[in-house]
């Protein structure tokens, strides 16, 4: 089996993907970070989520992010509650993490480097995905580009293949293929503000994302809200 270094967040999307490169036939190793987020309950879930879909591993890593913050899941910024589809498509909001994906998808890759995994995948989306600019297609292309000429790997002519299998997926699409593939849903997280129990706010551009992909796929919803 190759080897695949899969990013997991506990969400829908980075769940999903991990299904789909083990019924690819991948030997999976998860990768999770601990990135200074409020919402920590992710990581809980990322942890369920890699031992329930069989992951070869599954690590942590810890990179700060609260120390350039920016964000409003790293510092004191408040996280923007009932946002419209139109307003979440026009602009960059306030939860966009300064970088994130670009340096988890750098640790990534010297994780494959290490483990001899030249295949990285990611859970990003370019339709319903919130306005971050680096979850676009002409992103990932400009990284694995980098990836070829910056690394060991790619200077060996062994360059890194970054797959995107959602990209080009709505939400509802995203939970039929997980339905598909047999991923519990409720075994995952999204809310970018739980309570200390690990509830769904409910408002968030997250959970709204989430429950309208929910409701189109015409799948119910098992995320646990605060209100019902």
């Amino acid at each position: 089996m190759e080897r695949a270094v899969v990013l997991l967040s506990g969400g829908v999307d980075s769940s999903t993907v991990l299904a789909i490169a083990r019924a690819e036939g991948f030997a999976c190793h998860a990768l999770s970070f601990r990135y200074g987020q409020r919402h920590m309950a992710e990581l809980r879930a990322a942890e369920r989520v890699a031992a329930a879909l069989g992951a070869s591993s599954h690590r942590t890593i810890a990179v700060d992010l609260r120390a350039i913050g920016g964000s409003a899941l790293t510092d004191a910024i408040d996280v923007p509650k009932d946002r419209t589809l139109a307003a979440m498509a026009q602009e960059i909001p306030v939860t966009y993490v300064p970088c994130r994906n670009l340096v988890f998808i750098a640790l990534a890759a010297g994780l494959g480097e290490t483990l001899g995994a030249r295949h990285l995948f990611l859970g990003v989306n370019a339709i319903d995905y919130s306005g971050y600019p680096d979850c676009r297609p002409e992103f990932i292309e400009a990284v694995e580009r980098t990836l070829a000429i910056g690394s060991k790997a790619g200077a060996e002519g062994r360059p890194f293949r970054i797959h995107t299998p959602l990209i080009h997926m709505t939400k509802a699409q995203i939970v039929r293929k997980g339905m598909e593939l047999g991923l519990d849903f409720a075994l995952t997280h999204s809310c970018y503000e739980p309570d200390a129990e690990g509830r769904a706010c409910g408002a968030c551009d997250s959970c709204i994302l989430r429950r309208k992909g929910f409701e189109e796929a015409g799948v119910a919803d098992p995320t646990r809200y605060r209100e019902p």
